[in-house]
């Protein structure tokens, strides 16, 4: 089960000290031009939109010009292969980087626990360690059975065709804004639809889910847990796009994986109101009335 951040307790000292949840400045509220206004979410990234459009006027236009392709394809028409690391890639030639969420690279289980150690408990306390410690983070995190694990299941080639994409609904109070997830190995990142249709590669990640697959053969678990841009992810809206992903991609229906494999490679064919019936059917967004959804604009 995932949990989010509750009370403080003591460290174990099979924790290291250095796991800190990320907090950094998000992308700025935006529109781009007259034809995203009729977006619900135009004024979150109004200032990031306009400032691409100062700095890189012809950027901005073929930006826009794509857009508008997309707009005559089926929403799930997306050919970004090398999409998380083009976009530090291209964040870091463009000097962008530090407008952005400051993710860990890297970030390995070691830098979180002493592994050697934890080896020598049961997958019970080692589940009762992570969630004591995690329960002091203002943050998203799990202790996944194998049997339920996503990565166990891309490690054995049993996402066919190899699935990495999907396309993920976030209920909000102007209705459901949507989010591309992407694997890139056992990380899973999260990014805005109207982002990655107005700054391409280099939309920046919103939401990235570190998946530890270390104890997987011995303990029966993959550890995980999560970095996002708190500026514009609270963490109950975060925990509802890591249940998601259980809910896509580990389910026994379907009926339920098969619209991650029609979005990936039968794109003409895949509704978006799928993905909010399965919401709705499974429940994973009723915690997200109007009065919970912050305003971050």
């Amino acid at each position: 089960a995932t949990g989010a951040a509750a009370e403080g307790a003591g460290r174990d000292p099979a924790v290291r000290g250095g796991a800190a949840a990320l907090t950094g400045p998000g992308p700025g509220p935006g529109p781009g031009e007259a034809a995203l206004e009729d977006n619900p979410f135009y004024g979150k990234y109004r200032h990031k939109i306009q400032e691409l459009r100062r700095s890189s006027p012809d950027v901005f236009e073929s930006r826009m010009e794509k857009r508008n392709e997309v707009k005559k394809q089926p929403v799930g028409y997306s050919k970004q292969t090398e999409f998380i690391k083009c976009m530090d890639e291209k964040a870091e030639a463009l000097g962008t980087k530090s407008s952005k969420a400051r993710f860990i690279k890297d970030k390995t289980l070691d830098s979180i626990l002493h592994v050697e150690m934890v080896k020598e408990k049961s997958a019970e306390e080692i589940k009762q360690i992570w969630n004591q410690y995690f329960s002091a983070k203002d943050t998203v995190y799990a202790v996944i059975p194998v049997s339920n694990s996503v990565v166990l299941m891309h490690s054995r080639g049993q996402c066919e065709k190899l699935s990495f994409l999907f396309l993920y609904a976030l209920p909000r109070k102007e209705g459901y804004e949507f989010f591309v997830g992407q694997w890139s190995g056992t990380e899973l990142h999260f990014t805005s639809l109207i982002n990655i249709q107005t700054q391409g590669e280099t939309a920046p990640s919103h939401l990235v889910l570190y998946h530890y697959p270390e104890l997987q053969k011995e303990k029966g678990i993959v550890l995980m847990t999560a970095e996002m841009d708190s500026k514009f992810l609270v963490v109950h809206e975060a925990q509802c796009l890591a249940n998601q992903v259980q809910l896509f991609y580990a389910t026994d229906r379907s009926e339920t994986y098969e619209l991650v494999e029609i979005f990936n490679h039968r794109p003409n064919e895949f509704k978006y109101m799928s993905v909010i019936a399965e919401l709705e059917q499974s429940g994973l967004g009723r915690g997200l009335s109007p009065s919970q959804d912050s305003d971050k604009s």
